[in-house]
């Protein structure tokens, strides 16, 4: 057996290695059609011109569609030791699959939408899927603390709350830097005036996006702990 058939593992596994593919080729087609600059473009700048648009797009919304299925998983299995142990609260349990599902919405809207299109229903779906995702990852690493000793070791307790932390500072500043950019274009220059402002922001951007890219993968040893079965009833007629 490889070690991404042990339990659930291929679904975070799947969705990490994807999503960074995700950024990563986008990122690469656009420097190489000279779409946007090399020093750290904006996510969104990587999918706003053809054809790397359309790579974005279909690849967001597949990385959505994992993103959702392991967040349900983890939803299960919570629920699941919650029922054993009682050691998780339901209710932030229900919370941080909401916010979690929230998030994926708001990553279709910023895949579906270009930047350069319809810039405030992009800019809706990212303050969506950043500023959910941040509060889903933060609920996640304080269930991850109640459910010990099952679950997870402690220091994978410790890393998720790093990348919780690091990603909610950096959601901060890219918001509040990003709102002292003037425009949008793909191109600039070091002698623009909010330049700074830009380059600070997007690379807030780009830690945001790995950090939870990277809190994910903390998952692995959590899915290798259960498996998921779908029991089809048939109705009676009477």
């Amino acid at each position: 057996m490889f070690w991404f058939q042990s339990g659930m593992v291929f679904l975070p596994a799947l969705l990490v290695i994807w999503s960074s593919s995700n950024f990563i080729v986008s990122y690469v087609v656009a420097i190489y059609r000279n779409d946007v600059d090399v020093v750290f473009p904006y996510i969104s700048d990587t999918g706003a011109e053809p054809p790397e648009s359309c790579i974005f797009g279909f690849m967001t919304s597949v990385t959505a569609f994992l993103a959702s299925g392991t967040m349900y998983a983890r939803y299960k299995f919570v629920q699941r030791l919650g029922e054993d142990v009682g050691s998780v609260r339901s209710r932030l349990n229900h919370a941080a699959l909401g916010l979690g599902l929230v998030s994926c919405l708001g990553m279709c809207i910023v895949g579906t939408f270009q930047e350069t299109m319809v810039t405030w229903v992009h800019d809706t779906g990212a303050l969506l899927f950043f500023g959910t995702g941040v509060f889903y990852a933060i609920l996640q690493a304080a269930i991850s603390y109640q459910m010990r000793p099952y679950g997870s070791a402690l220091c994978v307790c410790h890393t998720r709350t790093a990348f919780a932390v690091i990603s909610l500072l950096a959601v901060l500043i890219a918001v509040i830097s990003g709102g002292l950019v003037k425009g949008t274009k793909l191109h600039r220059k070091p002698s623009d005036e909010d330049y700074t402002v830009h380059l600070l922001s997007a690379v807030c951007e780009w830690i945001v996006a790995f950090s939870f890219v990277l809190f994910f993968l903390t998952y692995i040893p959590d899915f290798k702990l259960f498996a998921l079965k779908v029991k089809a009833e048939l109705e009676q007629n009477s």
